[in-house]
């Protein structure tokens, strides 16, 4: 498979209670079915590329891109007025860091790709019109000059999940300055 990201993983440098391995859960019939053109050419990635069936495995979490070190990430925070000393990323698996066109380190994440160690009871999948409605908000925001993640791909997993009715599940590429809650 060509290699797409040149990846760092500093993340799994950090002592083991920041994160655990994690793999990302495959889909049957995954379509990518939006590229954000833009963040494609800011993180000087091959436009070819992306219309072809391995960016589609890459990017629905059914193929591990070479030199990637999957990681969901763990934090602690207030949750329903307690706090919870061990949170963590239910349903996002930080890939690695690239570097983009002006020189900063961009992290690499897939929301929806299935449970992690973190997810509690939930199935680490997401609603696709959730993924959507964070593609056009991260683009609003970042068309507004307010810091936030942006979205590189969406892709319809072929998979339905049950929330209050049976909804189509999707998962999105993040791409960040950083992961790490404050």
């Amino acid at each position: 498979m060509k290699k797409i990201f040149k990846f760092y993983n500093s993340y799994s440098k950090l002592p083991k209670s920041f994160y655990e391995k994690t793999i990302p859960r495959p889909v049957k019939d995954p379509t990518l079915i939006y590229v954000n053109e833009d963040l494609l050419n800011f993180l000087n990635l091959d436009a070819k590329f992306m219309k072809s069936i391995q960016a589609q495995s890459v990017f629905s979490g059914n193929r591990i891109p070479s030199g990637a070190e999957p990681i969901s990430l763990a934090y602690a925070g207030h949750q329903f007025g307690h706090f919870v000393p061990v949170l963590g990323d239910g349903r996002a698996i930080l890939l690695g860091e690239i570097y983009a066109s002006d020189k900063t380190k961009k992290d690499v994440q897939l929301k929806g790709s299935g449970q992690t160690v973190f997810s509690r009871n939930g199935d680490g999948r997401a609603p696709l019109g959730a993924i959507l409605r964070e593609y056009l908000i991260s683009e609003a925001l970042h068309f507004l000059d307010i810091p936030s993640t942006r979205v590189l791909t969406v892709v319809n997993s072929g998979e339905y999940i049950k929330r209050q009715v049976l909804t189509k599940s999707g998962i999105l590429t993040r791409i960040s300055s950083g992961h790490v809650r404050v």
